[in-house]
């Protein structure tokens, strides 16, 4: 008892010194010098915008939210409020945790842009730490929306089995994570191709040039997509990794050797990677001797190096299983090794992204064939890696059922990095913002430079979250496919004692139907996320050739750009074109499961995990590589700014943008939604659904 009692005081106070430095951070953050009133004005049009677009989104979220709770509270046959009530509150707890981290992401930019005017270490301190906020956002504020939960459940040491009643709280923070994701992706590669087709390609100005009346766009795009989203993205996936390793763990053959301690694993393994996050954070102390990404990667290895040791000492003392900690070993292992794989296919060094870059030179359709062919082969290596961890790990726990303990193990591995690895995705866009701030404000060559070395410092971080995200949700969903298993069993009063109770019958036709129903899901929500993209940059390329045909004297700088009606275009087109992916995406699993019955929603969530691991994977990879051979070009290779080799590339990067920004991490969510649903509804299908075949 004196174990359990440690871990919840244990819990509670990382989380509470989570908490705490959010707020310190925030106030830190305003407390440093915003620049010069030009370079205020600019930051102020992007806050504007970003929070705009965050608000309407909310408006547009919230009544979807409100009616799907209402529908749980009166349809599910048991634990109706308590899922009702998680429902929400996973919403809930999502939307503030990005609405937190957006806000110090875009107060930060300006601010790292100013800094950059005297240190390029300095401006990194500031942009980092604008970053964090939302990395510690969301590891705290899903770890205390998950305990408040349990407290207002009565689930503990005595009522292990109520935890399924928290799968509601994956089921909120996973539709709001898609949204969030969807229209941000749309919002900011519609304005991203818009300013860059007409500004780069057809009037030749630089990027972030102020003529450009699409650039105000663009960097609120960098905030609500790759901020908000990514975060959202990382805060449903770690939400739903929990709940479901905790159901796993209930289950009577795993409580009978962990105990109400194997429960808790999942929530000390969170407070580890707050408390890691927070020593990594501080860790990277940006200096004028030194390049900016050692200072980055030392706050990545402190946090490792945290996350190692206490992940030791809790397996060792506290669960008295040594194995769980090569298990978690091994997760991290294999994110790096993906993130590996990422840098080489998408990382300016590397073959792929210099080859992309030399086909340019024959035209923009070679170029794009290149950047493509190399992005579908990134895909098998990733694949690989990610299986060979599953059966290592499963092996450590010595196959069998238990095996799948230290799967979840594994999972925990990958997961509690995310708080430091949301701050360098986050990074990101701020030092883009900077970079933007500094052309617009007409800064000179020193400062913009600067900004441009933060900004490629953030290009390898992005990066570095995107392959983690498809780390993380590949393992994530195989947990969460094992909890559905466990639930089913739980619900018919089946007991699962071996690892052939878990067997999902492909022979049968109907679970067939089920797992080709399953793969070609993530192509049809790819298709319509797409589409969606393509309409928002067909609007903004119009809207912004307008205004440089219309507005005298703007291409001269002697006008000023309506931004605004750019900012308001893409957010409608945004808002909009979010809804009817999200809704396919719900209607689908559920008609499979109220039909076809559990076993073939089983083979359908199967069939989803292996189709979106391995389009998702290509689609950030063929992204990548085209982005990264686009900004080889404008280095000076292959005939630099203006060559045809550039026109070429920047066409490649437009095709390749939404593929990495808004489909690619959209089926990371598509994938944790709609497995976490089906555990949510899973006993409505069991007691009122047709089971037509079984």
């Amino acid at each position: 008892m004196d174990f359990e009692l440690y871990s919840i005081v244990f819990i509670v106070t990382a989380g509470a010194i989570g908490l705490v430095m959010i707020g310190w951070i925030y106030f830190w953050l305003n407390r440093q010098d915003a620049g010069t009133d030009k370079m205020k004005e600019f930051a102020h049009y992007i806050q504007l915008g970003a929070n705009a677009f965050l608000r309407r989104e909310f408006i547009t979220i919230v009544p979807f939210i409100v009616v799907l709770a209402i529908v749980l509270l009166l349809a599910m046959p048991e634990h109706n409020w308590q899922t009702a009530l998680g429902f929400i509150t996973g919403a809930a707890f999502s939307l503030l945790a990005i609405f937190i981290g957006m806000n110090a992401a875009t107060r930060a930019n300006v601010r790292t842009t100013n800094a950059a005017r005297s240190s390029v270490g300095k401006a990194l301190t500031i942009a980092f730490r604008g970053g964090s906020v939302m990395g510690l956002s969301i590891v705290t504020f899903n770890m205390f929306g998950i305990l408040l939960l349990m407290w207002i459940f009565g689930i503990n040491i005595n009522n292990p089995s109520g935890i399924n009643m928290l799968a509601g709280f994956g089921f909120g923070a996973s539709l709001s994570a898609l949204f969030a994701q969807l229209g941000g992706g749309i919002y900011t590669k519609a304005a991203d191709i818009g300013a860059d087709l007409v500004g780069k390609v057809e009037e030749g100005v630089p990027e972030d040039d102020p003529r450009n009346a699409a650039v105000i766009a663009d960097l609120v795009g960098d905030n609500v997509g790759d901020c908000a989203g990514r975060g959202a993205d990382l805060f449903e996936s770690g939400a739903d990794n929990v709940i479901t390793t905790m159901i796993v763990a209930a289950s009577p053959i795993f409580f009978a050797k962990y105990g109400w301690t194997g429960v808790l694993f999942p929530l000390i393994a969170r407070a580890i990677g707050i408390l890691a996050t927070i020593i990594g954070i501080f860790i990277v102390q940006g200096r004028d001797d030194r390049s900016p990404i050692h200072s980055v990667n030392l706050g990545f290895f402190t946090t490792a190096v945290t996350c190692l040791i206490l992940f030791y000492i809790t397996a060792r003392w506290l669960m008295e299983d040594v194995g769980l900690f090569w298990a978690q070993v091994l997760g991290m292992v294999g994110a790096v090794a993906v993130v590996i794989v990422v840098q080489y296919y998408t990382g300016y060094h590397g073959k792929p992204v210099r080859e992309t870059a030399r086909y340019a030179q024959s035209g923009a359709a070679v170029g794009i064939l290149q950047g493509f062919a190399y992005g579908l082969e990134s895909t098998v290596w990733a694949k690989y890696i990610l299986g060979i961890i599953i059966l290592l790990s499963y092996f450590i726990g010595g196959g069998g059922i238990m095996g799948i303990y230290y799967i979840a193990a594994a999972t925990m591995g990958i997961k509690e990095m995310k708080g430091i690895i949301m701050a360098g995705d986050t990074f990101g866009p701020i030092a883009d913002n900077a970079a933007g701030i500094s052309e617009m404000s007409g800064l000179g060559e020193k400062t913009r430079a600067a900004g441009d070395a933060l900004d490629a410092v953030g290009n390898v971080t992005k990066a570095l979250a995107k392959g983690y995200a498809m780390s993380a949700a590949t393992m994530g969903s195989m947990v969460i496919l094992f909890a559905y298993l466990f639930e089913v069993a739980r619900l018919r009063g089946l007991e699962l004692t071996s690892i052939d109770d878990f067997m999902v019958n492909l022979v049968n036709p109907p679970n067939v139907a089920g797992l080709f129903a399953g793969v070609a899901m993530p192509y049809l929500f790819s298709a319509q996320t797409l589409r969606a993209v393509n309409k928002g940059a067909h609007q903004v390329i119009e809207e912004v050739r307008r205004q440089f045909r219309e507005i005298p004297n703007l291409l001269i700088g002697q006008a000023t750009p309506d931004y605004a009606r750019c900012v308001d275009l893409t957010t409608k087109n945004a808002l909009q074109k979010m809804i009817t992916p999200t809704i396919v995406s719900m209607i689908i699993p559920i008609i499979v499961g109220f039909t076809l019955g559990p076993w073939a929603l089983a083979a359908y969530l199967i069939g989803v995990k292996a189709s979106s691991a391995a389009l998702s994977k290509a689609m950030f990879n063929t992204g990548g590589t085209l982005d990264n051979a686009k900004k080889l070009i404008e280095a000076g290779a292959f005939g630099g700014k203006g060559s045809k080799a550039h026109a070429a590339a920047v066409a490649g990067d437009t095709f390749g943008d939404p593929l990495k920004d808004t489909a690619g991490p959209s089926l990371h969510i598509l994938v944790k939604l709609q497995n976490i649903m089906s555990i949510t509804l899973l006993p409505l299908y069991i007691k009122y659904g047709l089971n037509l075949f079984q």
